[in-house]
């Protein structure tokens, strides 16, 4: 038992291990890990390195080094949110580099050598035609005046960079997936105004063995408000995937000879939202059982599951955030992470289940007294509907906040708004608790791991439900004495920050809110985005133009003199998901009504920030800004920043 002595001091003025410069510096993006020849690979995000993407290999003897040599981003910005950039097959790495848009071929060991580089086109999602000596990839290409095309083309492996596409016509594609004969082909398409959780297709074709192209294309589930993904042959040509056509959640399905059945029906998600590419949740280890993670109420486990038997086997692993899984038969890898552990790379031996870290994101340490636990809240909210999220009270083993007082809360709400929020270690909210704040992640309606009804719930609702259980979240933690109900701020980035800036708009319950990259003008986005998402709004809000009228109702930007609150915002200067006329709009508006507003940008930063400069400013930036407002004492800020039209208290 620690013999330290907490000393009685204010929220939010504690002083904390949790360093900015370190969670900026030394916290990596891992994802995407694989197995190819007795190796495991994996990705690592580097902020100290400009946020660049270095693919990593751990051999069987335990040394681990870099493949992609420096000057080499593994990244892909098809559908802007990108993924799926590399796949290694028998020692050769295909990636997309992120300067150049081009796929490069890699010998492990060797120098990376250009295969192809088309003006304006994109690609991501990769798989391996042996048969044919060529790689089928996903491309988008860009053309001035016009919505980008995506198609699923070739690319031949002969040294002649010789590209044609195999499929047209539809909106977007993913997944392309070769039998393990070579002579069937299966891949996911969906269109517009659909995106690929609301309703998208899963199709198979012969390949051609002599020419290569495509016939006999057949359509084997999907549409009709029916979501599919993740095609995957197993050994004996049944195709499995995933869809919650069954039951309403993400089940594991099986194409049997063109019959297709449920494998189990769980109320679980077999999957997270299909942002990006070359997700896996499930692995094949016999041609009737597979390894998988499913999310049952946003904590995520591991399991073997028998197709025909139905039978399902839990595996303790002490994680509750699961993804990326894939084996080889003798030996699984993925990427997970606990209210305990950063976000990590395992290996697990399949005989015994024991696990091995291969990497993990952070290597500071720091004592489990300045470490918060989530505990999951369940609250009522509006329509007679519960709401959900994580609760993190302030924890530093140093500190103990006043007597007969409660800590400031920040309400953290999730981008997307398709996503979740999870309970993996993050530095970024122990930052804030091991200084005396409390900190909410609401998984407001709208959000995965729910079920579709609890998905669907959001649609025509944007900038209303969410907001409610924003708000209700907050006011549920208050009524229990668990945060001062004066000082309730919000912040959340993208289409979190939109919520946020619909809370601090249309609602008065926050005091304060910050606001990354978020949306402030909902026209301006349905007319100014980027392809993938450039018609979400239509189920979220409803069709444009006809439902104009709503569009601007539930835009901040033209009630703006509804906010009285001093509000933050942070936005990186090349993002084409939310560009930063958003943010500017917002703070135009803000300066004008003289309310207090602090605007900062970001040169080199896309939608969501990469650099370590970039991350450690904004933690410290928006502590200062909070404790500012609410006459929090500190004294270690590294440089005072410009509020506009604001005036220190007292």
């Amino acid at each position: 038992m620690s013999s330290v002595i907490a000393v009685e001091q204010g929220y939010g003025s504690w002083k904390s291990p949790w360093q900015s410069d370190l969670i900026g510096s030394a916290v990596l993006r891992l994802s995407q890990p694989s197995m190819d020849s007795g190796n495991v690979y994996w990705l690592e995000g580097r902020p100290s390195e400009g946020g660049r993407i270095v693919l990593v290999c751990r051999k069987p003897d335990g040394t681990v080094s870099d493949v992609t040599p420096e000057g080499f981003n593994v990244r892909s910005r098809v559908h802007e949110y990108g993924g799926g950039a590399y796949i290694v097959r028998d020692s050769v790495v295909y990636f997309s580099n992120f300067s150049d848009n081009a796929i490069w071929r890699q010998v492990v060991g060797k120098a990376p050598e250009k295969i192809l580089e088309l003006a304006d086109s994109r690609f991501a999602d990769f798989d391996l035609d042996t048969k044919h000596n060529r790689l089928i990839v996903v491309k988008e290409q860009h053309a001035d005046g016009g919505e980008p095309i995506n198609s699923l083309d070739y690319v031949m492996l002969d040294g002649s960079g010789r590209t044609e596409s195999l499929l047209m016509g539809s909106d977007f594609f993913s997944s392309p997936r070769i039998s393990p004969d070579g002579r069937l082909l299966s891949w996911m398409s969906w269109n517009h105004p659909n995106m690929p959780w609301d309703e998208s297709s899963l199709w198979t074709a012969n390949i051609g063995a002599s020419d290569g192209f495509l016939t006999n294309i057949q359509k084997v589930a999907g549409g009709r408000g029916e979501s599919v993904s993740q095609p995957s042959w197993a050994k004996d040509g049944t195709l499995f995937f995933v869809s919650d056509q069954a039951n309403g959640w993400w089940n594991l399905h099986a194409s049997y000879s063109g019959l297709v059945e449920c494998v189990l029906e769980m109320e679980a998600e077999f999957d997270y939202p299909h942002w990006n590419f070359g997700m896996s949740t499930f692995a094949h280890l016999e041609p009737e059982k597979l390894l998988c993670v499913l999310n049952q109420r946003g904590v995520w486990k591991l399991a073997e599951l028998n197709s025909q038997t139905k039978e399902i086997r839990w595996i303790e692993t002490g994680l509750t955030d699961l993804s990326y899984l894939c084996t080889d038969g003798k030996q699984a890898v993925f990427q997970g992470g606990s209210p305990t552990q950063s976000s990590s790379i395992w290996l697990m031996d399949l005989k015994d289940e024991k696990l091995v870290k291969l990497k993990h994101s952070f290597d500071f340490q720091i004592a489990p007294e300045y470490i918060s636990l989530p505990q999951v809240i369940e609250f009522d909210t509006t329509g007679g509907d519960k709401a959900y999220g994580f609760f993190y009270a302030p924890t530093n083993r140093d500190f103990a906040g006043p007597r007969n007082s409660a800590p400031p809360l920040i309400v953290k709400s999730h981008g997307g708004p398709t996503a979740c929020a999870g309970t993996t270690l993050s530095p970024s909210i122990q930052f804030w608790t091991s200084r005396g704040f409390a900190i909410v992640d609401v998984n407001y309606r709208g959000s995965t791991g729910y079920g579709r009804v609890y998905r669907e719930k959001l649609n025509g609702s944007w900038g209303i439900v969410d907001v409610d259980d924003c708000e209700n979240a907050a006011r549920f933690l208050t009524a229990q004495g668990k945060v001062d109900g004066t000082k309730l701020c919000i912040s959340g980035g993208s289409a979190g920050g939109y919520t946020t800036l619909c809370a601090l708009t249309f609602r008065d319950t926050f005091k304060a809110g910050a606001s990354y990259y978020g949306i402030g003008d909902l026209e301006a986005l349905a007319k100014d985005t980027h392809k993938f998402e450039s018609r979400y709004e239509e189920r979220l809000v409803g069709p444009y133009p006809e439902a104009k009228e709503i569009y601007v109702a539930r835009s901040p930007l033209y009630f703006a003199t509804g906010i009285k609150c001093p509000v933050a915002f942070f936005q990186g200067l090349e993002d084409k998901v939310v560009p930063p006329s958003q943010s500017e709009g917002m703070v135009n508006a803000l300066r004008s009504n003289n309310i207090p507003v602090l605007y900062m940008t970001f040169e080199g930063e896309q939608h969501g920030f990469r650099k370590s400069e970039s991350i450690k400013r904004c933690l410290e930036a928006e502590l200062q800004f909070y404790c500012r407002i609410f006459g929090i004492d500190r004294d270690d800020f590294a440089e005072r920043l410009q509020i506009e039209n604001f005036t220190e208290p007292g």
